[in-house]
């Protein structure tokens, strides 16, 4: 049987009973726990009927459903981590098809996601846009209203992104992220009913606070973010069309100027008519939804525009100096021996004695993160590496964590660069978050584990790094001539 965890984050809803219920009365194999973890602000009684399953309850303080989930999985101790949403129902038979669809998945599948049905509208009525809105999550990819992870992978990559402080694109950032660091996600067979999502009549208006979110997935996975998560192109593009338009409209008004006024006035009433429409067309004729999608027809282009470049202002602040400076080992602390053993061939490369002193004066931890495949190969001992490394100690000076990966490239680890585990790993035993830190390192790998981890980057060539790893370094992270000036990037204006 497949151990694993249910975690639910929650905001107290009535919804939760039925599904608490469900959970406990479903055909298969019950989780080994369910954690409920509650994030309002103010934390209050839950909705919970009795049940024999195990229950706990955790707090996160209502920093959204990201820092939730992430409170949740880290209470586990199950190899499987199924994440379900408050308002969805699981069918009776989801805990024995969750079985099923966790126990043959290869070693590289790092995911399975269940199959979303939303009921369609009784009585033959044409879904609201609200309704239509809730069906599209029945084609979604990788939404964690149900997704089950591996939780040593949820380690690896660091879990949810916090920053993403809504019930959107954090599940979408968490699948990219896993899916960059090489694993592959699946989908399964079980089902679990998601009822449509009723807001009131500004619910469309208040849902565009997700553009600020679609910033930052820009701009951590580029301009082709979109199409990396399935989705479809959007249309912010037409909404800042729209609002340009009206202020147009009204700028030349305001400044006599009648045709242009009346030229721009047009081109936004035919803008919004187009927008109203595609929205009224496929719902019910009742008048207070046509009277809904006319009115917010009009709000939605100005709302989606500035919630948006709210978000890109945010996402472009420049960040902060970093709380920790993770290190690659060889020819980036010390000049690279290959597969040594030999504590007397360390030599610390130009610079890095003079930095760490720096670093560790300023009170900034620093540690190791570093590919060792020589143990897996049979070339070094686990003794010989562990006299390696203590002599990088003893003429560096301590370092608050190394973590080593000893596996080789085909043993499916989650540490080894370019995945993000030691990343993570190094992260948590400093005490900071994986965003806080800087991995600087010689090649393109260093670089691909820090941004699977959430990390920054700072690349040192060498004569082995490749001219490929350089130029992707140019573009995505930081190139820096020596080791001193990849701390001072790593660092910024931060006195060390």
């Amino acid at each position: 049987m497949t151990a694993y965890t249910v975690v639910v984050p929650t905001t107290g809803r009535d919804s939760l009973r039925t599904l608490v219920s469900a959970l406990d009365h479903g055909m298969g194999p019950r989780p080994a726990e369910l954690i409920l973890v509650d994030d309002r602000p103010v934390p209050g009684d839950l909705p919970l009927p009795e049940v024999t399953v195990p229950v706990r309850v955790l707090r996160s303080g209502g920093r959204g459903p990201a820092a939730a989930r992430n409170t949740g999985w880290r209470a586990a101790d199950t190899p499987w981590i199924a994440f379900l949403d408050d308002d969805v129902r699981p069918t009776a038979d989801w805990p024995s098809r969750l079985e099923t669809d966790l126990a043959t998945l290869p070693d590289d599948v790092a995911a399975s996601q269940g199959r979303i049905v939303v009921p369609a509208p009784t009585g033959g009525r044409r879904p609201t846009d609200e309704e239509r809105d809730t069906a599209g999550l029945a084609t979604a990819e990788w939404i964690t209203a149900d997704m089950a992870y591996r939780r040593d992978v949820l380690a690896a990559v660091g879990g949810f992104d916090e920053r993403f402080p809504r019930a959107f694109r954090e599940d979408a950032d968490l699948a990219l992220r896993v899916r960059q660091a090489g694993w592959r996600l699946d989908h399964g067979l079980r089902t679990t009913l998601h009822p449509a999502r009723h807001g009131g009549f500004f619910a469309s208006v208040r849902a565009q606070r997700g553009n600020a979110d679609n910033a930052l997935m820009r701009r951590k996975f580029g301009p082709q973010w979109r199409e990396m998560a399935c989705e479809g192109p959007g249309r912010l593009g037409r909404h800042a069309l729209t609002t340009l338009s009206g202020v147009a409209a009204f700028t030349f008004a305001a400044a006599g100027k009648r045709t242009s006024a009346v030229l721009s006035g047009a081109a936004w009433l035919a803008l919004t008519a187009e927008f109203a429409s595609r929205r009224i067309l496929p719902g019910p004729k009742d008048p207070r939804e046509i009277a809904k999608m006319a009115v917010t027809s009009v709000l939605i282009p100005p709302a989606a525009l500035r919630h948006r470049l709210t978000g890109e202002v945010r996402v472009r602040r420049p960040r902060p100096a970093a709380k920790a400076v993770l290190f690659d080992r060889d020819d980036t602390l010390i000049h690279d021996e290959p597969y040594n053993n030999d504590p007397k061939l360390v030599r610390p490369v130009r610079g890095a004695e003079d930095v760490l002193r720096r670093l560790r004066a300023a009170g900034v931890p620093v540690g190791v993160v570093s590919n060792q495949s020589g143990v897996a190969r049979g070339l070094i001992t686990p003794g010989e590496l562990a006299a390696v490394n203590a002599r990088v100690e003893e003429l560096l000076g301590p370092f608050g964590t190394w973590q080593v990966c000893v596996h080789a490239d085909g043993d499916g680890c989650c540490c080894r660069k370019p995945k993000p585990g030691l990343v993570t790993r190094a992260a948590m035993a400093l005490g900071v978050h994986p965003e806080d830190c800087v991995v600087i390192g010689d090649i393109g790998a260093d670089v691909e584990a820090a941004h699977a981890a959430g990390a920054r980057a700072v690349l040192v060539p060498t004569p082995r790094t490749r001219e490929a790893e350089i130029e992707a370094a140019r573009r995505d992270a930081r190139v820096a001539g020596d080791l001193t000036g990849a701390v001072a990037l790593a660092m910024g204006d931060r006195a060390w």
